[in-house]
């Protein structure tokens, strides 16, 4: 049964380490909700949850990416993957002078809206939508550093999402 799963994983999402995550989250999950059910019923639902966690794992790559994409976009140069998009544009060295200061003043402004965008947000929307996005969190782990269910973190980080391309596109910032 695992074996199959992790082919079909694999086959979905063409990495080997995220393919293992997927079938070891879907066992864990069969094993807690589903423990009690009759052995026969098993491999079924083992297979609905394997489903479920690769169209899980393609809505967090979507929106990772889209958000990774467009701030690695305003801060060039900084490839240690230290850096804090929504800290100053302006290097340690200064060595990023090779944008031109009109470039850099529409990068500077935008985060600027950004920064102000994500604090008019709902704290706890906020709160999950960086903890996810900005410190690389999963769901389950989000969830247990704000004491509340997985499915309230995926409900928080989709409206904060949401607001804020609402509020970034009606000020005629396009993602």
């Amino acid at each position: 049964m695992e074996r199959r799963a992790f082919k079909r994983a694999l086959y979905a999402v063409h990495e080997r380490e995220a393919a293992l995550d997927i079938v070891q989250d879907s066992m864990l999950k069969l094993a807690e909700k589903y423990g009690h059910k009759p052995a026969e019923e098993l491999p079924m639902l083992f297979q609905r949850i394997v489903q479920n966690t690769i169209r899980d794992f393609y809505r967090r790559q979507k929106v990772r990416s889209l958000w990774s994409t467009l701030l690695s976009a305003l801060s060039p140069g900084r490839d240690n993957g230290e850096s804090d998009p929504l800290e100053t544009l302006e290097m340690e060295d200064g060595s990023n002078f090779a944008t031109s200061p009109a470039e850099r003043l529409e990068k500077s402004q935008l985060l600027e809206i950004i920064e102000k965008e994500l604090r008019r947000l709902p704290q706890r929307q906020r709160e999950a939508f960086l903890l996810r996005y900005w410190e690389e969190m999963d769901v389950a782990e989000t969830a247990a550093v704000m004491g509340c269910s997985q499915g309230s973190v995926k409900t928080h980080c989709s409206r904060a999402a949401h607001a804020l391309a609402v509020a970034l596109r009606t000020k005629g910032i396009e993602l």
